[in-house]
């Protein structure tokens, strides 16, 4: 009997996670930074969807038309269903990547996506991950692959290793992989608590090991405990990707693009040494220990002049989605917290703090009383991006054919809000992709379509729900009884959202 699973996790679903490096739209920004030609994306491709929410998000939230797989038919099923509900016509199957790349029905690509696949799979399904890419991408189409990276993981790997080997030997296969994985933990603690030389060469080990007990058991089972797991170096990627015919053109992560926050003025001298760029973004990982890269790469990269540049920068549409005063002065990189320049980050977000759209021609414009020049202004915008705050912008005409379509699907997810908190997104036609919305906050906006417009009504109709279901809401740790306390707890949250939400939640095209 075959085994359909080909050693990747089955008996547990992937969680319902959203992943904006998806969105073909942060494709432009990453591009034009770089100096590079973005392709127009007509045609798109997710392989190895897990439960289908980018694919599905990406889908209803533009104008793009959407093809996939993930082998593991009870996500395919979640996944064909929110297509179904939305109407997007996204087309998701069920099959093993070299089943799917035979179909004759599919379309050539102008983009196509894997994320958190290629370290997990076999090097045979990585061949025809690659031959498909070969055959299927345009010429000038963006392929998007994010992988566990060497050197970052070179010292956890024996460990990740022992663990799965006490999953297959020592766990009870009648239990679950969730109780192998407990089981195994539980061994991996006490194996340290003799302080092994291991441990004592490798002194962050302990420190992943206690991260790693915190986190969802569903994801740990995809991410850690399948037969294969292949963390490779960069260089290695290139000579996979190389038959393919697409060559690297830069880091789907914003941030990455942002030498100020990852890497100290020595070592970017020292990289600007190194003549060749491949060779040069090997060096660059062992700079910053890279543990994960998510990285775009592109079948025939075209450089843009220094003036088309300038130009297709100005149009660049961005909006911001977080509530002015809670956006923080600081961002996370290579090298710890860095702290924005107040003088520069403050009047571009008062600018911003309406929410509505700009193109980065209108900032400049904005700020030219406040002396801040284009290069400031631009790489404040991929700092932002980057962190979360801000978002790229599709074009009215695109907004307006996807608005039902995503009223449809986020009236879908909102509903099935109501039984649990699973999923945390729903579907903007503004930045053509998902915006992370908890459970909590979709309630409220549930309770607005249907009438309710003050927050205590919001909240009133939170309770019911959870009243029906046994449910009470946790306070600073501790669970809230009386029905009077968690109506004021909701009560108060809905007061925030109103306040400071709301109005991003309508911008956003999501109310």
């Amino acid at each position: 009997m075959s085994d359909w699973t080909s050693g990747y996790v089955a008996d547990i679903g992937y969680t319902f996670g959203y992943y904006q490096e998806l969105n073909p739209l942060r494709v432009r920004l990453a591009f034009l930074n770089a100096g590079l030609v973005a392709p127009e994306v007509g045609a798109a491709c997710e392989l190895g969807f897990g439960q289908g929410m980018s694919a599905n998000l990406h889908s209803a939230a533009t104008v793009t038309s959407w093809h996939g797989t993930d082998f593991n038919p009870s996500q395919a099923g979640f996944a064909q269903e929110l297509a179904s509900v939305s109407g997007s016509g996204a087309r998701l199957y069920d099959e093993a990547f070299a089943d799917f790349s035979n179909r004759s029905d599919l379309p050539d690509f102008d983009y196509i996506g894997l994320h958190g696949i290629w370290s997990w799979i076999s090097d045979e399904n990585r061949r025809t991950i690659v031959d498909f890419i070969r055959r299927k991408l345009k010429v000038g189409g963006v392929l998007y692959i994010s992988y566990n990276t060497l050197p970052g993981w070179a010292a956890f790997a024996p460990m990740r290793h022992l663990m799965t080997e006490h999953a297959e030997v020592i766990g009870s296969e009648g239990h679950g992989i969730v109780s192998r994985i407990n089981g195994a933990l539980e061994f991996t603690e006490k194996l340290l608590a003799t302080n092994p030389t291991y441990a004592r060469a490798n002194p962050q080990i302990a420190d992943r090991i206690k991260k790693i007990k915190e986190q969802n058991r569903h994801y740990l089972a995809h991410e850690y405990f399948n037969r294969d797991w292949h963390p490779m170096h960069f260089a290695t990627m290139a000579e996979w990707l190389e038959s393919a015919k697409v060559q690297y053109a830069c880091s789907a992560n914003y941030l990455d693009h942002v030498d100020a926050i990852n890497l100290s003025g020595e070592q970017q001298a020292f990289l600007q040494e190194i003549p060749d760029s491949m060779f040069r973004e090997s060096t660059r990982d062992f700079m910053i220990n890279q543990q994960f890269r998510k990285d775009y790469w592109v079948k025939g990269a075209r450089k843009l002049s220094t003036l088309e540049q300038a130009e297709a920068l100005r149009l660049q549409k961005v909006m911001l989605a977080t509530h002015r005063p809670d956006v923080p002065l600081k961002v996370g990189g290579a090298l710890g917290e860095a702290t924005m320049d107040a003088s520069i980050y403050n009047p571009i977000l008062d600018l911003l703090a309406d929410h509505r759209p700009r193109t980065l021609g209108q900032i400049e414009q904005a700020m030219r009383d406040r002396n801040i020049v284009f290069s400031q202004i631009l790489q404040a915008v991929m700092v932002l991006t980057g962190s979360g705050h801000l978002f790229a912008v599709l074009e009215d005409s695109a907004i307006t054919k996807t608005r039902k379509v995503c009223d449809r699907l986020n009236a879908y997810l909102m509903n099935k809000a109501r039984g649990g908190g699973d999923i945390s997104y729903l579907a903007s036609p503004v930045t053509g992709g998902g915006i992370a919305v908890g459970r909590f906050h979709q309630l409220f906006l549930l309770a607005l379509s249907q009438g309710k417009k003050q927050p205590a009504e919001w909240a009133s109709f939170v309770w019911q729900l959870f009243a029906m279901q046994g449910q009470k809401l946790v306070k600073e740790g501790k669970a809230l009884d009386a029905p009077e306390e968690n109506l004021t707890e909701l009560t108060a949250q809905a007061a925030i959202f109103a306040e400071k939400h709301l109005p991003i939640m309508k911008a956003l095209q999501i109310a």
